[in-house]
């Protein structure tokens, strides 16, 4: 059960470290060597992996949150067609409709594991 708890906390983790790695070989396709700047992004994540820290976990929650957040009105003011938006801006967010809730309920478990002080 110890072990299934400790994974349970990994998992919102692992998931942006994918994200990352798929964002970068999407890119990497079409732009080549600046994608490689992607990769930083994983950092924080990794580093979390290895050496948990709160208020970093806490933080890269916060950060993940507000981003959501203002993905999710986008989302809502584009399908309501409050503000209209270009064709190309449309597309990504039809594909990053996935995401965008995935986004949100990881960081959420991100707050939610640092907030517990047993991490």
């Amino acid at each position: 059960m110890k072990s299934l708890n400790h994974f349970s906390k990994v998992i919102p983790y692992l998931y942006f470290i994918s994200a990352i790695i798929t964002w970068f070989t999407i890119v990497n396709k079409t732009e080549g060597y600046p994608a490689f700047l992607i990769l930083l992004f994983a950092i924080p994540f990794v580093w979390q992996l290895v050496k948990p820290n709160t208020k970093l976990n806490f933080s890269l929650g916060i950060t993940f949150v507000c981003i959501s957040s203002y993905i999710i009105i986008a989302y809502i003011s584009n399908l309501m067609d409050i503000v209209h938006f270009s064709k190309t801006f449309k597309s990504l967010l039809f594909y990053g409709s996935i995401f965008i809730p995935t986004n949100f309920i990881m960081a959420l478990w991100m707050i939610r594991n640092s907030l517990k002080r047993s991490f």
